[in-house]
């Protein structure tokens, strides 16, 4: 997996009736844009992040 700063972290829910997260990657501590990633999530609260199989990089040219 690899990202870039301003790409977006999608979270699958992984329960039923729990929601999906999303948040924006601002940055990126692995070598070459591998992970952890530092994310700020859509209610505001920032969060160090080593993604799973759950995750998926929505790269910025794709969510525009």
């Amino acid at each position: 997996m690899q990202a870039t700063v301003g790409d977006q972290l999608h979270i699958h829910s992984k329960s039923v009736g729990m929601v999906d997260r999303i948040g924006e990657i601002i940055e990126v501590r692995g070598a070459d844009g591998e992970p952890p990633y530092l994310v700020r999530f859509e209610d505001g609260h920032d969060g160090l992040v080593y993604p799973g199989p759950d995750c998926v990089v929505e790269h910025q040219q794709e969510h525009r």
